[in-house]
Order: structure tokens, then C-alpha cells, then sequence
């Protein structure tokens, strides 16, 4: 599964528990969004993570 900047900002915008946990993120280790976005993805989305499948039907329908 590979990083998809504009997915990750799809996959956001869907929910609100991601919406809130990117602006924790961005606080808490002041990081600007782009940043925030790609370290969201690694700790909730790859490897695993709880909003993956999410993620990869987003990837899915894009094709």
C-alpha cells in the first residue's frame, strides 16, 4: 500500500474522528498538515491500522 497524499485528504474529510485526530497531531508534535497527514497515515491507516480498509477502497474506486 503506498502514501496517497490526496486519498489521505479524502479519507479525512470523511470522518470526523481522523478530522480530529490530524489537528492533535498537528498541535501536540507542531507539524504542518502535510506532514500531520503522512504521520496520521502511518500510525492509523498502514500496517494494519484501523482506518486501512477505508483506505484502500478509496484507493479502489479511483481506478
Amino acid at each position: 500500500m503506498k502514501y496517497s497524499k490526496s486519498q489521505m485528504q479524502q479519507l479525512v474529510n470523511n470522518d470526523k474522528n481522523l478530522q480530529k485526530r490530524l489537528k492533535e497531531i498537528m498541535k501536540s508534535m507542531e507539524l504542518e498538515k502535510n506532514f500531520a497527514l503522512k504521520a496520521l497515515y502511518h500510525t492509523d491507516v498502514a500496517d494494519g491500522g484501523k482506518y486501512q480498509q477505508a483506505y484502500q477502497e478509496l484507493d479502489q474506486t479511483k481506478q
